[in-house]
């Protein structure tokens, strides 16, 4: 993908059309995803969530755009306080714990990397100033308990992502509404005050904790500033969480929070939506623990559209795992006959090259049409269907390597091929030599060299495409 071809397209919760992508500063594009509160493993509902933010961040960068991508841990709430009193143990050990397994998930599901994954508990003071700045406009009000609330009834847009009437009682509330005194039942919490037992801050607003929607608004103006580009999360943040998250922002600065709203779907468990209270939960560190292929799991999480449920079923990690296989047999393909003609290439066939543009340029109008992600993977398959035909017919070399660079192309987004390794010292050798030895028709020394290479732990087969290898215990 270069930069300058069709531009992205996207769907905006907040105005509800789908519009061109225009960056507030084109030289960097600031994305804020809602990441995980850290109390307990993520499922693979959460990961859906992030795996589609994922491919939005590596879509950009495929596409020539400098990205800088904040995803928060949640460290401090009332789920947490409870799992950690129900442990008997610290918040901060059990959080930990909890962080370390899902960076261990990230990583096993290709997520790449944030650029910044900052802890609320560690943006206190951030959290502090918004809160004194809307005290001083007005928009929020200290309770006698020394709670703060935000005054729903001074912000007349209150409601508009959500498309709620903002006179209508607040629901999915994470604080009970008559868990404090507040003026009026709409409101929420900016800050909880000091209560025995919990932990709490001392402030110039009056000892206490965040609200959960704070943070996040700290958080992301820390990293981003005070707008941003794109702001991702699940269609159940929507409200209150985002809701409040607009409401708070705005007000304290006067300025738009963020350029373009993104939520994606629930995922359902065999037509149901996944919940604690239908006890059909499926948590990614049990599922690879259990040996599922995390590159399987990947591509369910991100074969349906981002806005449409996701159904995930008995067949689910079947159909992956059969798609993964496909995909790693013509990447190995591509390789072996590459490699076979490396010392007389050829020339790329016609026929070749214009699957290879083709097969971008459908690749690209379907990532840029609102991460359109089924018709992408649709151009990746039929790719692979095309390329096993020009493989069949005996393509040339030039022409293996061609493909082979679409595939990693289309890669750079997907993240489905199977990761470089570096083989054992000796190993390349022992590899030449063996091509050479079939080629002499030396089947003893074919097979000798084929066991020294299986005492190193690389795995050599051959096909019609010629040698092909892998690491031992290697996806």
């Amino acid at each position: 993908m270069t930069k300058g071809e069709a531009v992205l397209q996207l769907r905006d919760t907040l105005s509800g059309a789908t519009r061109p992508f225009v960056p507030l500063n084109p030289d960097q594009i600031g994305i804020y995803s809602c990441g995980p509160t850290i109390y307990g493993p993520a499922h693979i509902g959460n990961f859906r969530s992030f795996l589609f933010a994922d491919l939005l961040v590596r879509w950009l960068r495929a596409s020539g755009r400098t990205v800088r991508w904040v995803v928060n841990l949640t460290d401090i709430d009332d789920k947490i306080i409870r799992a950690a009193a129900k442990e008997g143990v610290e918040i901060r050990p059990l959080t930990d714990r909890w962080e370390s397994v899902f960076r261990s998930d990230m990583q096993a599901l290709r997520m790449t990397e944030p650029d910044v994954m900052p802890r609320a508990t560690e943006h206190i003071p951030e959290q502090i100033a918004i809160v004194e700045r809307l005290l001083e406009k007005g928009h929020a009000y200290k309770t006698e308990d020394g709670s703060i609330f935000f005054r729903i009834a001074s912000w007349p847009s209150y409601g508009t992502l959500a498309r709620l009437d903002p006179e209508a009682m607040r629901v999915g509330e994470r604080v009970e509404a008559d868990e404090y005194s507040k003026d009026d039942v709409r409101d929420f919490v900016l800050w909880k005050a000091a209560k025995p037992g919990e932990p709490s801050w001392e402030a110039s607003i009056g000892a206490g904790r965040p609200g959960w929607h704070l943070e996040c608004s700290a958080m992301s103006m820390r990293y981003l500033g005070e707008s941003f580009d794109l702001h991702t999360g699940g269609i159940d943040l929507v409200f209150p969480h985002h809701e409040d998250e607009i409401a708070q922002s705005e007000a304290a600065t006067g300025k738009r929070f963020v350029g373009t709203w993104l939520h994606c779907a629930h995922l359902h468990v065999s037509g149901d939506k996944m919940s604690k209270s239908l006890g059909n939960i499926a948590r990614v560190s049990d599922l690879l623990a259990e040996g599922v292929e995390p590159r399987a799991l990947r591509l369910a999480l991100i074969s349906a559209h981002y806005r449409t449920s996701l159904n995930y079923t008995s067949d689910s990690l079947p159909a992956a795992v059969a798609a993964i296989e496909r995909l790693d047999a013509f990447d190995a393909a591509l390789s072996a006959r590459a490699a076979r003609g490396a010392d007389a290439p050829g020339e790329v066939n016609t026929d070749v090259a214009e699957l290879a543009t083709s097969t971008r340029t459908r690749f690209a109008a379907a990532m840029n049409n609102d991460l359109a992600v089924p018709e992408a993977l649709a151009a990746l398959f039929d790719f692979i269907r095309e390329g096993n035909r020009h493989l069949d017919a005996e393509c040339s070399a030039a022409s293996a390597v061609a493909l082979r660079e679409t595939l990693q192309s289309l890669d750079q987004t997907l993240a489905l091929l199977p990761a470089a390794v570096t083989l054992p010292a000796g190993a390349e050798e022992l590899l030449a030599a063996r091509v050479a030895a079939r080629a002499a028709r030396d089947f003893a020394a074919s097979d000798r060299l084929r066991d020294e290479l299986a005492a190193l732990g690389v795995l050599v087969e051959d096909s019609r495409d010629g040698q092909r290898w892998r690491i031992a215990g290697s996806n």
